[in-house]
């Protein structure tokens, strides 16, 4: 069974830095394009990042380009998300979601088949 469990979400000021993590069982990581999201109060769930199987290609939306850096590492089967320089329309939950066919490129238009529960991220002004 395939699970994936987000963490390192919490209260931070605005101009300050969060390192989500997700944690990954039952999956063969390695082969998987992966990808964060994020879902603000009475909004649509939206894509924020997206990595490739191998880490070589990552993507962005326009909204953290420049301030959030997605990584992955393959041996640990753990994906991270480098927030910085947050702001308080960041403020959502976010979750990671694994692509559901493999070597995919975690291209955002991508299907992805698995997701954690979420970890909420609040930025105060």
């Amino acid at each position: 069974q395939v699970q994936l469990t987000e963490s390192g979400g919490g209260l931070v000021q605005a101009g300050g830095s969060l390192r989500l993590s997700c944690a990954t069982s039952g999956l063969s990581f390695s082969r998987y394009g992966m990808g964060w999201f994020r879902q603000a109060p009475g909004k649509e769930r939206k894509f924020v990042g997206g990595i490739s199987w191998d880490g070589r290609k990552t993507w962005y939306s326009e909204s953290v380009e420049g301030r959030f850096t997605i990584s992955r590492d393959n041996a640990e089967g753990t994906l991270y998300l480098q927030m910085n320089l947050l702001k308080p329309e960041d403020t959502a939950i976010y979750y990671c979601a694994a692509e559901r066919a493999q070597y995919g490129l975690g291209y955002p238009k991508n299907i992805f088949g698995s997701w954690g529960q979420g970890t909420q991220v609040t930025v105060s002004s």
